[in-house]
């Protein structure tokens, strides 16, 4: 075991609970920070008075649940000490096996140090601390557009489902005129007047007027004109619905903005280059996938990044019952970009396609089977990186 000064972050919204400790077991300090900027420049003034005094290398291990740790965990990078990413879930169990007399944050820091212990010693409990590994600046900036833009397309989803509610039941008929209520035409004719109703008394002129409205689309909306319906309550809900469909075009707008500001910096990230050349993923694919794998070096092996990205389930047999389940750490940024992906690329391989006909035919479902299908991609994807190399089908 290599002697160093470890050091065990309980990390909270407002305030963290540190404990410095040597790899022998010693506890050396304990002591609570403030998530500010003195208390920051407090907790590495703390560490670097003990790394003098005891004269060795610092691990610092700390949570990374609902990103409390940042921006401390990006100093401690910077300050050139080992970082490792506690496993919450593991930590848990470790802590059902090995209970303390009570529940506290400075409880569970020795719990932590402990486990910096044990991950030197026991082979078992090197998952529970991950290494955090440096990440191309590149990946690093994918990681917050992407993430960014996954957030703004939950809200486009959660705020058009409430708009096509409200639309089928204050204006029944309205919302047959376009196949999704984000349509940008479809969302210009709802705001090109305050008051939904209206939209019943525009002419010919003022529709051909809205921005992506032409002849097809002016006659549809004047047939609909004609036997338009509107409920009692269209003075009360119609201004809600216009306002959700303002929203609608300012989250349009803003999400294509990020997928502008991607594309050059996509461009630059390895990973996102390799699996960009993978038929079917497309760029956005490629960005997410770049800035949630971030290195390599965070994975032993292939294997380990297919249950990362969800693409393979846990053996969980028993006796005469053979079965699996899903591993319950997933990136499921991740594991959603690659299950829409798969079946693009499907479309777009032959071969891959057959291996998914195949799984269907051996009785699998459409889910199981296009992680059947994942799986395989990432160990192309794992060749693809390890030997920077393009995706590419045999001629023959």
């Amino acid at each position: 075991m290599n002697p160093q000064l470890q050091v065990a972050v309980d990390v909270g919204s407002a305030r963290h609970r540190v404990a410095i400790g040597l790899s022998e077991g010693r506890l050396l300090e304990e002591f609570a920070i403030s998530h500010d900027g003195p208390g920051l420049a407090e907790f590495f003034v703390r560490v670097e008075r003990q790394e003098r005094q005891w004269g060795r290398p610092v691990a610092v291990a700390m949570e990374g649940y609902n990103g409390y740790a940042r921006p401390l965990d990006q100093r401690v990078l910077q300050h050139g000490y080992r970082l490792f990413n506690v496993n919450n879930l593991k930590l848990a169990r470790y802590k059902e096996i090995f209970p303390a007399p009570a529940k506290s944050d400075a409880i569970d820091t020795r719990k932590m140090l402990e486990l910096f212990a044990l991950n030197e010693q026991l082979p078992a409990a090197r998952g529970v601390l991950q290494e955090v590994a440096p990440v191309p600046a590149a990946h690093a900036e994918l990681k917050i557009l992407t993430r960014r833009r996954r957030q703004l397309v939950n809200d486009r989803k959660r705020l058009s489902t409430r708009l096509q509610v409200d639309l089928q039941a204050v204006c029944p008929g309205l919302l047959a005129l376009t196949g999704h209520v984000t349509n940008d035409w479809f969302l210009n004719l709802l705001t090109c007047r305050a008051e939904l109703s209206q939209l019943q008394r525009l002419r010919a002129k003022s529709l051909l007027a809205v921005v992506g409205i032409g002849p097809v689309y002016a006659a549809k909306v004047a047939q609909w004109q004609r036997t338009a319906t509107f409920a009692d309550t269209v003075n009360m809900i119609g201004p809600m619905v216009v306002e959700d469909a303002q929203r609608l075009q300012a989250l349009g707008a803003q999400i294509r903005a990020l997928e502008d500001a991607m594309a050059p910096v996509s461009r630059t990230a390895p990973i996102a280059r390799r699996v960009d050349s993978i038929p079917g993923f497309g760029p956005i694919t490629a960005g997410e996938m770049a800035g949630e794998i971030g290195t390599l070096a965070r994975f032993r092996d292939e294997g380990s990044l297919a249950l990362y990205a969800g693409m393979a389930p846990l053996d969980d047999s028993s006796g005469k019952r053979l079965r699996s389940r899903p591993p319950r750490h997933v990136n499921a940024r991740i594991k959603a970009a690659m299950m829409i992906a798969i079946v693009r690329h499907m479309a777009c391989v032959p071969q891959s396609r057959a291996f998914y006909d195949k799984k269907r035919a051996q009785g699998k479902t459409h889910q199981q089977a296009v992680r059947a299908l994942g799986r395989h991609l990432i160990r192309v994807l794992w060749s693809m990186l390890t030997h920077d190399r393009d995706y590419y089908l045999p001629t023959s």
